[in-house]
């Protein structure tokens, strides 16, 4: 790995400038989920343990550049100050200048500070040089911990990381180690799983992925699209039909590349969009002109499932059928149910990401059973597009 982590940094008596990602769901001013706050944690307890005092640069919703009092880190303070018990943490009002430099000034070890918003400046998301400078002013050493906005150049995830030393914190390692053995050196052959709605909005990522994996399992409405390609009649299913002739380079840029693609061999159709609805399992190529297609049939996840069994790695990304809906999650919860049981014996290594289907996975009751599992969104998407996260680069300098 080109870049280095918190083991390579002396922080001893050294102000640590700490991105985080602590966009967390709040409702009436209290945060209603804290999992991103308490993935942090290890971060600043080994900062301190190393006699740094950490600083929490982190952003909050969308303000746009402008102070917006709803978007304040006030709100998600008390749970970040429940999450570590023992330390004395403090806020500041402002994430650069005076509010900032007395907080700063004010620590001893063993606190933490929480600075403003970072969004609240429009220097921020324009990566304003200025902006950066005045960040980095604040500490000697910077850690990025936030994987999520790492597909962000902005002057809290690019702009100062060129400016002090920098490393990734705990998150960032794990994130980076996970998608390097998935993608970067991964143990073959690799599978993909793509599932969702459209083929439009993942062409990045399926022109990627059929250069970089053996394997591709496509699912979802996706699937749908692919199989009007080859003249299949869907119905009343959700397909692009205007990306017949995508789907058709995609197929053939795959098979250039050696990439065997899946679409599923059967398939559960219903007439109604809806929980338990009237269905039934047709072949792929049988579904009637009133139905449509809301879920991968048994014969296909028994051919998933084969897959999988000749795989040494997994990327997983999106349902493959209308998996908020029963019975329609079946195909979704049986192939997820496969690769666990795969990565419980050591079989397979399995990386999922992307907000569906961190969702799909809960309700399977399968993700702990998973190697690792993203939850950066769009940081996970890019990465698996191939394009280049200017966060991640930017500690590599």
């Amino acid at each position: 790995m080109a870049w280095k982590t918190l083991d390579d940094m002396d922080l001893k008596d050294k102000t640590v400038l700490v991105r985080v990602d602590i966009n967390v769901p709040v409702e009436d001013g209290k945060v209603t989920d804290a999992t991103r706050i308490e993935k942090i944690v290890p971060t600043i307890r080994d900062v301190i343990a190393k006699g740094g005092r950490p600083v929490l640069l982190a952003h909050f919703d969308r303000p746009k550049g402008r102070v917006v009092p709803e978007m304040s880190l006030a709100q998600v303070f008390p749970a970040l100050q429940a999450a570590l018990p023992g330390h004395r943490v403090t806020f500041a009002e402002d994430c650069i200048g005076g509010p900032a430099k007395q907080a700063v000034s004010a620590m001893r070890p063993g606190d933490v500070v929480l600075l403003e918003n970072t969004r609240f400046h429009p220097g921020e998301e324009k990566n304003d040089p200025m902006m950066a400078a005045s960040l980095a002013a604040l500490g000697d050493v910077y850690v990025n911990d936030a994987f999520s906005a790492a597909h962000r150049a902005h002057a809290s995830t690019d702009g100062i990381a060129r400016l002090l030393p920098a490393c990734a914190g705990r998150q960032m390692q794990a994130e980076l180690r996970a998608l390097d053995a998935a993608l970067g050196a991964p143990v073959r052959p690799v599978v993909a799983v793509v599932g969702g709605a459209k083929v439009s909005t993942k062409l990045d990522l399926l022109g990627n992925l059929v250069t970089r994996v053996n394997h591709l399992v496509i699912g979802g409405g996706m699937a749908n699209t692919f199989l009007v390609a080859q003249g299949i009649e869907v119905g009343k299913s959700l397909a692009e039909r205007d990306m017949a002739d995508t789907a058709r380079a995609i197929m053939a840029k795959a098979k250039a590349a050696g990439c065997t693609i899946h679409l599923p061999v059967d398939v559960v159709v219903a007439r109604e969009f809806k929980a338990n609805a009237a269905h039934e399992t047709v072949p792929a190529t049988a579904c009637p002109a009133d139905a449509m297609i809301l879920d991968a049939g048994p014969r296909a996840v028994a051919s998933i499932a084969q897959v999988f069994e000749t795989c040494r790695t997994l990327i997983w990304n999106g349902p493959l059928g209308a998996f908020e809906l029963e019975p329609f999650d079946a195909a979704t919860n049986a192939a997820a149910a496969k690769a666990a049981e795969l990565t419980t014996a050591g079989k397979l290594i399995s990386v999922a990401g992307g907000g569906d289907t961190v969702a799909a996975l809960n309700k399977a009751g399968v993700a702990e059973a998973f190697s690792y599992i993203s939850t950066a969104g769009g940081a996970f998407l890019e990465w698996m597009e191939g394009k280049p996260l200017p966060g991640v680069e930017a500690l590599e300098h």
